[in-house]
């Protein structure tokens, strides 16, 4: 199927289309085009789509206001008005990209997880201490950080998560409510919220540049300067939903941190390239992790030069 530069990322039964334009009215036009190409190749092969199932989102940057009004979609007599928060594989999507949202309904669902752990047994009795241990690792800890390894956590949810893993973290070892908060991470043996929140985000940093691109796509979105043993890139690597909109739009280049504040805006793959700088201890290149060869019909065209 040729559709031209949309952004199209397919999961199980769910796939999500990203264009690019300067206003939403452009958005909405681009969008029903491609979704009736979609819906046109899909009949030709006997596939359909449950229409009302669709959500609408606009991003914009924090900068930019909502506007008061904007058009709904609509999409074989259906309307569809612009949400304000969109779900995507767990994550929690708001138009300006603020993560705000999504760290809030980890947190309450990590609460939810542990209240109905400590029924489990009362302080000090029933489940040992180890136990109690291997479920806040195991249980609590990934759903509270979930989605850490793209998205950066802003200062007032980490206060939030914070205060909650120190009950917990006092919960394991059955400190006193009085003990100090920094010294129960060396007590209870968990790591702090903010340094396991980084620590996932440079494991996502890993995957992504040691990864053959055929098995991430992300990897193929790397800069062509990247220090990779794959010499395959993306030709656009979907960088015109940032560039072509206005100069403000700029890609970070891989070495460069993140400016503070932010006055670019730039590609999640650009900010997790940098994390793999302190990474590479003076390698030239990153090394590959073996995989399974690609499947006959998985080819990719020549890069055009």
């Amino acid at each position: 199927m040729s559709i031209s530069k949309p952004l199209i990322v397919p999961y199980v039964d769910d796939f999500s289309i990203t264009v690019a334009s300067p206003s939403h009215r452009g958005n909405i036009r681009k969008l029903q085009r491609l979704f009736n190409t979609v819906a046109a190749k899909g009949r030709e092969i006997g596939v359909s789509f449950w229409v009302p199932k669709t959500e609408l989102i606009h991003w914009r940057t924090p900068s930019q206001r909502s506007p008061p009004s904007v058009v709904p979609i609509e999409l074989e007599r259906h309307l569809f008005q612009p949400s304000k928060v969109v779900r995507w594989l767990g994550y929690w999507f708001t138009p300006a990209l603020n993560t705000t949202h999504h760290f809030r309904h980890r947190l309450s669902l990590a609460q939810g997880i542990f209240s109905f752990v400590k029924r489990l047994s009362s302080p000090g009795a029933g489940v040992k201490r180890f136990l109690c241990d291997r479920i806040a690792n195991g249980r609590l800890l990934p759903i509270l950080t979930y989605g850490a390894d793209l998205l950066t956590p802003k200062s007032s949810s980490l206060r939030s998560m914070d205060s909650f893993w120190h009950r917990v973290q006092q919960w394991t070892k059955n400190n006193f409510f009085s003990t100090p908060t920094s010294i129960l991470s060396r007590e209870a043996c968990l790591p702090p919220v903010v340094s396991y929140c980084r620590f996932r985000r440079r494991l996502a940093a890993l995957r992504v540049a040691c990864a053959f691109p055929y098995a991430n796509p992300a990897s193929a979105r790397l800069p062509q300067s990247f220090p990779s043993l794959s010499s395959f890139r993306a030709q656009y690597s979907s960088r015109h939903l940032t560039i072509t909109l206005s100069s403000f739009y700029l890609p970070l280049s891989w070495k460069t941190d993140i400016p503070s504040p932010v006055t670019r805006k730039h590609l999640p793959v650009d900010a997790l390239a940098h994390l793999t700088v302190p990474l590479r201890e003076g390698l030239t290149r990153l090394p590959l992790v073996l995989q399974a060869p690609p499947p006959p019909w998985r080819t990719f065209p020549p890069l055009s030069t």
